[in-house]
């Protein structure tokens, strides 16, 4: 697979080794050895706020280095503007709106998730990777 948007939930749950999802994200993540994984600016606001919220400094460094390691994705106003309308027509939250119209734009592959509304909004190219819908 080419260029795999991933949503902050995946970096946050991985990062932070959640007990349930940490470890089957990066076994995922080690499944697609010749994948270019990508985030937008929306994904670093989205994992820095907890570090930066409770002062934990070596959580946002080690934030800032995992995403530094990213392809980062421009968020121009066409991605507002086509978030906009599937705010309106699948009734999506705005950050996940535009974490959709952003993978769309850049053309990517694919968009990892948890999140089974915003897979069935993206029609194919968001998958929730932790139960594979």
């Amino acid at each position: 697979m080419g260029l795999i948007y991933l949503d902050a939930c995946l970096l946050i749950y991985a990062a932070e080794r959640d007990p349930v999802f940490g470890q089957r994200i990066l076994a995922a993540l080690a499944s697609e050895p010749d994948a270019r994984f990508a985030i937008s600016p929306l994904v670093k606001l989205e994992c820095l706020v907890k570090p930066i919220r409770d002062g934990d400094v070596v959580l946002q460094q080690y934030y800032e280095a995992m995403l530094g390691q990213l392809v980062l994705l421009d968020l121009p106003e066409s991605v507002y503007l086509q978030a906009a309308h599937m705010r309106g027509r699948f009734s999506l939250k705005t950050p996940d709106a535009l974490h959709l119209a952003c993978a769309q734009h850049h053309r990517c592959d694919a968009l990892w998730t948890n999140d089974n509304r915003l897979a069935q909004a993206g029609h194919g190219l968001a998958r929730n990777i932790l139960t594979g819908a």
